[in-house]
């Protein structure tokens, strides 16, 4: 099959998603920092004549519906063995949950990787289905994502649990 593409419209804008025979390799926003060159993404086809693209767009328009929390797809991402220690950890962030990137650099063994961490999020080619958007700074400030802060703040909106569920009025 090879690598391809679909482009889907979301409230989000535009998101680019990427196979490679039969894994998803890629998600990407018009903007994205760090979006790979066009030419690399394979030919556009309709996600309806590919089954695999097909999935991951129903399971994707279902999570931006608020009808899905986690995702399952075969997914496999280029990245170096420290980046993927990083993803595996973001991997297992809770859908409604948040952590810190001086969090996760204590998981891989020393605090003093936080910005080492950030780079290994920042560099996530699967966005939303590895959640890079759950991590947040230290003080609990929305910091760096590939597709701008404003969709970060709406992907976190998204997820968070109704009011009664965390003991608000409201």
């Amino acid at each position: 099959m090879s690598t391809r593409h679909v482009v889907i419209e979301t409230y989000l804008g535009p998101i680019t998603i990427v196979a490679k025979d039969e894994t998803i390799t890629g998600l990407y926003f018009r903007h994205h920092v760090r979006r790979p060159p066009q030419e690399t993404f394979g030919p556009e086809i309709s996600d309806s004549t590919d089954p695999l693209l097909n999935e991951a767009v129903r399971q994707l328009c279902d999570y931006l519906a608020g009808q899905r929390r986690q995702f399952d797809l075969p997914l496999v991402a280029e990245g170096d063995s420290f980046q993927h220690t990083v993803w595996d950890i973001v991997k297992t962030i809770q859908c409604g949950d948040t952590t810190t990137y001086g969090r996760i650099a204590e998981q891989v063994g020393d605090r003093g990787l936080a910005q080492k961490v950030g780079q290994a999020v920042g560099a996530n080619p699967l966005c939303i289905f590895v959640p890079c958007h759950r991590v947040i700074g230290s003080t609990g400030a929305l910091t760096g994502y590939a597709g701008g802060l404003k969709r970060k703040q709406a992907l976190l909106e998204l997820e968070e649990p109704p009011a009664g569920d965390v003991g608000r009025l409201f």
